[in-house]
């Protein structure tokens, strides 16, 4: 996808474990996790305060 190999994977860890340290790394891989779940979830099932917003800013104009 990004094309990059082991040694470039194996670089972006090394220097995001020395600017968060190692204890925050799980804890910034599991918000990003519970992020995308929750983005997934709402591109199947957009709630109606979503889908009023959509409509109210199609009704002014706003996407023309």
């Amino acid at each position: 996808m990004f094309n990059l190999g082991w040694t470039e994977v194996v670089l972006v860890i090394g220097v995001a474990v020395l600017i968060f340290g190692p204890k925050k790394i799980p804890e910034l891989g599991s918000a990003l996790g519970k992020t995308l779940r929750g983005f997934k979830a709402e591109m199947k099932n957009p709630d109606d305060a979503a889908i009023d917003t959509y409509e109210d800013a199609e009704d002014a104009d706003v996407y023309r």
